[in-house]
């Protein structure tokens, strides 16, 4: 028998969850809601789409290959993203959009942690808002918060005059100290209680923002931010098998390497066949 109008109204009311106006949740996004590293996955489908050279790629797929097992080398991820700036340069913003919402379809949706995935809905579900907190570019932290129902990301900022890129950016990279500074921005602006907050994370990197709120969370740590973590009482969640980040080590990083050569060779087969 149908529900009668006003009794699904009543049920309805009773099943939505209020909002908690100064609670929120603060996730980095490569390694922690993702496995490896975002910008990778974005130049890997611009080499497809010939934005650059095979040499080009091989040197970002190392550098991919080593974030995965040893956790975040900013000078590496730098270099990623300074190279993808580069090569975005001239092109138009909505392209660019629409990349990144082929790469999210193709590979990232796949790449998405389950448990971290949880940890995000769960927020939701008790009503606060839940943003991504990462240096990939914004373009990117968008269509990944808003393809996983999140309320928004902060992320790095490129150039862009008349709608196309510049190959510079708006400010600094939103890495370590600087995540933290766009959160407490973003807490004074939203009225959030920090000390409510919760900030999930891999990278030691990440510790002042971390530092930051009352509920501070190692999701899949590198080897300091477990030290760390358990030297201050935080919540560790490590989604990998085997704890790679913490036994890692030279021959594995040769069978990494071998496979970063694979994903190389098989990007070039794939857009030769295209």
């Amino acid at each position: 028998m149908d529900v009668e109008p006003p009794v699904a109204a009543a049920l309805a009311r009773e099943l939505t969850v209020p909002p908690d106006p100064t609670a929120a949740a603060f996730f980095d996004l490569d390694n922690t809601i993702l496995r490896g590293a975002s910008i990778f996955y974005f130049a890997r489908e611009l080499y497809r789409r010939d934005f650059f050279t095979v040499r080009d790629l091989a040197q970002m797929a190392w550098m991919q290959a080593r974030f995965k097992a040893l956790g975040e080398k900013m000078e590496h991820v730098h270099l990623i993203r300074e190279r993808a700036l580069s090569f975005v340069e001239g092109h138009t913003v909505d392209e660019i959009t629409a990349i990144g919402e082929d790469v999210y379809d193709e590979v990232i949706k796949d790449k998405i942690w389950p448990g971290t995935q949880a940890l995000a809905q769960l927020h939701l579900d008790e009503g606060q808002r839940v943003w991504l907190v990462t240096a990939t570019p914004i373009e990117m932290a968008d269509t990944i918060a808003r393809r996983l129902g999140l309320s928004g990301a902060l992320g790095t900022v490129a150039e862009r005059v008349d709608g196309v890129y510049t190959g510079r950016l708006v400010g600094d990279p939103l890495h370590g100290k600087a995540k933290a500074d766009a959160v407490r921005a973003l807490a004074e602006h939203e009225g959030l209680d920090l000390t409510r907050c919760s900030a999930y994370s891999d990278s030691a990197n990440d510790i002042p923002l971390l530092e930051l709120v009352g509920r501070p969370c190692a999701i899949n740590p590198d080897a300091r931010l477990r030290a760390h973590a358990k030297a201050h009482g935080w919540r560790v969640r490590d989604y990998r098998t085997g704890r790679k980040a913490a036994k890692v080590g030279v021959p594995a990083l040769a069978g990494v390497g071998a496979a970063a050569g694979g994903v190389v060779a098989g990007a070039a087969l794939r857009r030769k066949h295209h």
